[in-house]
């Protein structure tokens, strides 16, 4: 729990507090997150054990590509519940972000036009989700439900349920494409994750993040406008959404109007896998990522064990309650 006391004398003298201008250090710290490490761990030795060709180079870089997308919105939406909230709709805005940009493609021809209208139906999407939440009260559970609803339908309607095919290469690059040897998707998903991290972890903004989480009433005792961070923060989720949907339209080739549905499960149960607690601002970015790379191993390995697609969505809840479990067992010792 934060003291508000930094927070007024800061305040009053119009200076950042002590303490207040840097959000926790990131430090490496397995105790905040060793159920994740080991059911990392525990995964990779089994399905190197039971799935055949699950070492190989090939496929252990195709599980960082496949992972790269949900990278991008858990991390966005380890922030988010960072401050207490939830964005359900990020699957659904991911799909419509989609859409729009390889409707813009075809259209125009230019992929810059077709991310440039991705990012700002994300911001959109973000802003009406963070307004909703911050001004008006309403908990964002019910908020994002609602724009998740809105987005499947505005994405069944701009496709007409069809997939818009005809991508160009400007698009697909960003899947199929290499830098220096090293798969873009891998180099997209390393980018992003410094720059979130330099965001939380290195700027007034990731203070407030912690904070609104762990003390909001400090911040306006500040005189901060938690409520324009809070919004900033739903913000920041869209955005990543528009982004994630050049990868995931560069994946797919196409725009699909179902294409992401769902994947804000998945989001989710990494942040929690990762030791981010749903309250007190208390979790770990990184941590955030283990818990990405551990539902992406455990889809992998029963894909190449032929397991069917909706028992790995099972799995995937078996293994984050199993994993909440684990974590506080140890915490009650």
């Amino acid at each position: 729990m934060l003291d508000p006391a930094p927070f007024e004398r800061a305040a009053a003298v119009g200076l950042p507090a002590a303490g207040v201008t840097h959000a926790p250090a990131a430090r490496f710290e397995w105790s905040r997150i060793p159920g994740v490490a080991y059911t990392l761990a525990g995964l990779c030795l089994t399905f190197a054990l039971a799935a055949k060709g699950f070492l190989d180079p090939a496929n252990l870089a195709n599980v960082g590509m496949q992972s790269t997308i949900l990278l991008m919105l858990a991390l966005p939406m380890t922030l988010i519940i960072l401050t207490e909230g939830i964005d359900l709709s990020m699957g659904a805005v991911l799909t419509v972000a989609s859409v729009v940009l390889a409707a813009t493609v075809v259209g125009t021809g230019s992929a810059t036009l077709g991310l440039c209208a991705a990012l700002a139906l994300g911001a959109a999407f973000g802003f009406v989700n963070g307004a909703l939440t911050a001004w008006v009260g309403i908990p964002p559970f019910v908020v994002t439900l609602g724009t998740m609803g809105i987005a499947q339908g505005l994405a069944l309607i701009v496709t007409d349920a069809q997939s818009i095919v005809g991508m160009p290469v400007t698009v697909t690059w960003w899947y199929g494409g290499f830098l220096a040897g090293i798969p873009v998707p891998i180099v997209v998903a390393v980018l992003f994750y410094l720059a979130t991290h330099a965001l939380l972890y290195h700027t007034r903004f990731g203070t407030y993040v912690f904070a609104l989480g762990g003390n909001p009433e400090a911040l306006r005792l500040a005189g901060v406008r938690a409520d324009l961070y809070l919004v900033g923060v739903y913000v920041l989720g869209g955005l990543a959404c528009g982004l994630a949907a050049l990868v995931l339209t560069a994946r797919m080739s196409a725009g699909h109007p179902t294409a992401a549905i769902g994947l804000e499960f998945e989001a989710i149960a990494a942040v929690a896998l990762g030791g981010t607690s749903f309250e007190k601002g208390n979790g770990w970015l990184f941590g955030s990522v283990l818990g990405v790379l551990t539902v992406g191993v455990l889809r992998n390995g029963l894909n190449l064990l032929g397991t069917q697609s909706a028992v790995q969505v099972a799995a995937i809840g078996v293994l984050v309650i199993g994993a909440l479990l684990v974590d506080n067992l140890r915490s009650r010792r």
